[in-house]
């Protein structure tokens, strides 16, 4: 369906070439002076260059064309060549029932023939998740839900850190704690235990410990690194434990994803493409990609173009040993053999920017990926306290992201309790929906490259740019219509009609941008650009609201229109929530 401003601009293009100037003169942008007009079109800036004639000359001309036009209720040229412009009530009207008609809300949608994986969250196993992990999730889930929402066949891919070096500390730890243990029987063929001989505590215990130790113990380091090569080589006892720590890792993973509405379509890891490597390896040294440099295994990948300095993509270390670089080509190669994607987005933290850059360049120069996927990183900023610094706790650790969530849970429930008359059950669940929405929004609502202030109180605050301003908008929506239901008023959108005030007209301009929104949002990897458009509604829904008494409007068409305007209200807020990932309650 094409877009409200494109069909403006159809109409003054027309004008501009009957009036006798080039069609492409006729752009309309949303006015920056909405005291003065709605929209407005400049044209005729360019246009006095072109034709030598004064810019007020050449929009009176356009001005005159345009008097008769049904999509125009105001046209009016303004020194010194500006064309001020607002929209007819009727042309409103008839694009917003097209619009609230159409089942994606007039967005032209992808036939599901495009397929893109999103790489996107990348914790290590054994290790709790901390506040450093939130974006990459919050981000990755909404960038996934907006693509899956313009028709594509989306994969999540959370691409676990589950093999290496950290592997072997944890179980060589554990040989040293409990010898005993049946998987260090290396003549042992039998079964092994199918219930794990550490819990999630543990491992999150033995990790650092056994990091640290290794860091002031060389005897012990050999140990974890013979470890991680017996485990890399197969060693049945150390693949089972291998599997215990993965298992026990992803259940708590789960957990706390869950608590953040983040699902993963694939929990694969480093691990899944161990034995897709040395056939990679092969493939590069064979075509002539990789050489060796100083006894590693490299592939050049600068270009005459660059004007800084771009290292070789290292393959291989001079011992052997791969990286991360390996394992993240070894991914895409076996991510093209089984998906086949149209286009591959890394959400990471922007500081791996030339990582990235390295990664991709060697991938396109190696024939990794096919010359028409496009693969894209999606680099976003830190999470940074009041101080200006890297989020911490108070004793300068870094925050584990459960103990965040709890935090923001609780004083949004000592919020509602505060003011609302409810039992604690009811609350405690409202304000674990509330302080989702509080989280996520006051991170998706700044652009993923900035950094941005971690602010609790801010966040979870009923009024400005927050989360629980646009769920208590969404509330009192649902209550009218709850209301207006009790006394048999279905709201219907086919029912809206021209609207009769400031505030109506405001509220459908507002509402009719959505598709255009979602497209930009799409485009630009960019849900802040939704997060805006759902804090625009939200305050021409609460001035509309406060102009008109809903309920006791006498007019009964007027009154269905304004039910109507409701329905669709709703339907684009919630639409728009879950592509962010939330949503809000039936009552606060």
């Amino acid at each position: 369906m094409e877009k409200f401003i494109d069909l403006l601009s159809k109409e003054v293009a027309d004008a501009f070439e009957k009036a006798g100037y080039d069609a492409n003169l006729g752009k309309v942008n949303v006015s920056n002076r909405p005291d003065l007009c709605e929209y407005q079109c400049n044209g005729a800036m360019a246009a006095a260059k072109v034709y030598h004639k004064a810019p007020i000359m050449v929009a009176n001309d356009v001005v005159e064309v345009l008097k008769d036009s049904s999509v125009f209720v105001k046209v009016e040229a303004v020194n010194p060549g500006f064309i001020n412009l607002d929209v007819s009530p009727s042309a409103l009207k008839d694009y917003i029932l097209r619009m609230a008609a159409d089942e994606k809300f007039g967005l032209d949608a992808h036939d599901g023939s495009k397929t893109v994986i999103i790489d996107y969250g990348g914790p290590n196993v054994a290790k709790p998740l901390h506040v450093g992990h939130l974006r990459s999730a919050v981000i990755g889930e909404s960038i996934k839900r907006i693509y899956r929402y313009m028709g594509d066949k989306v994969i999540g891919d959370i691409h676990l850190g589950d093999w290496g070096l950290q592997m072997g500390l944890i179980i060589a730890e554990l040989r040293e704690r409990q010898p005993e243990l049946v998987y260090f029987d290396e003549s042992f063929e039998g079964e092994y235990p199918s219930e794990a001989p550490f819990t999630i505590s543990d491992l999150e215990e033995i990790y650092p410990f056994a990091s640290g130790k290794s860091k002031e113990d060389e005897a012990f380091k050999a140990k974890a690194m013979e470890a991680t090569f017996k485990l890399q080589s197969g060693v049945r006892g150390y693949r089972a434990l291998w599997k215990h720590i993965i298992n026990v890792s992803v259940a708590d993973l789960k957990r706390n994803y869950n608590n953040l509405n983040v699902e993963f379509d694939l929990w694969n890891g480093e691990s899944t493409v161990h034995d897709v490597i040395p056939g990679m390896v092969s493939y590069l040294k064979d075509n002539g990609y990789a050489h060796l440099d100083q006894g590693a295994l490299v592939v050049d990948v600068k270009e005459e173009t660059d004007t800084k300095e771009i290292p070789p993509c290292m393959i291989l270390k001079s011992d052997g040993a791969s990286l991360y670089n390996t394992t993240d080509l070894a991914t895409i190669m076996e991510r093209m053999r089984l998906y086949n994607p149209d286009e591959i987005i890394y959400v990471v933290d922007k500081r791996q920017d030339l990582y990235f850059e390295q990664v991709f360049r060697c991938a396109r120069k190696t024939k990794l990926v096919n010359e028409n996927t496009s693969l894209k990183f999606l680099g976003f900023g830190t999470v940074n306290g009041k101080d200006g610094h890297a989020f911490k706790t108070r004793d300068g650790g870094v925050l584990r992201l459960e103990y965040l969530i709890n935090e923001i849970n609780d004083k949004m429930l000592e919020k509602i309790l505060s003011g609302r008359e409810m039992s604690k059950e009811e609350a405690t669940e409202i304000s674990k929906i509330v302080a989702l929405s509080a989280l996520k929004y006051g991170d998706l609502s700044n652009q993923a490259s900035k950094n941005y202030i971690f602010d609790i109180d801010k966040f979870i605050s009923f009024e400005g740019d927050t989360g629980p301003y646009l769920l208590y908008t969404v509330v009192r929506i649902k209550s009218i219509l709850a209301k207006a239901k009790e006394e048999g008023l279905e709201a219907d959108t086919k029912n809206i009609i021209e609207p009769t005030d400031a505030s109506s007209k405001n509220l459908l301009k507002t509402l009719l941008t959505f598709n255009s929104v979602v497209e930009n949002a799409y485009d630009e990897l960019a849900p802040h650009k939704i997060c805006a458009y759902l804090y625009d509604m939200a305050n021409a829904f609460n001035s509309f609201y406060h102009e008109n008494n809903i309920m006791k409007e006498e007019d009964s068409a007027v009154k269905a229109s304004f039910l109507g305007m409701l329905k669709l209200t709703l339907d684009l807020a919630e639409t728009s929530m879950d592509m962010l990932g939330f949503s809000a309650p039936e009552k606060m």
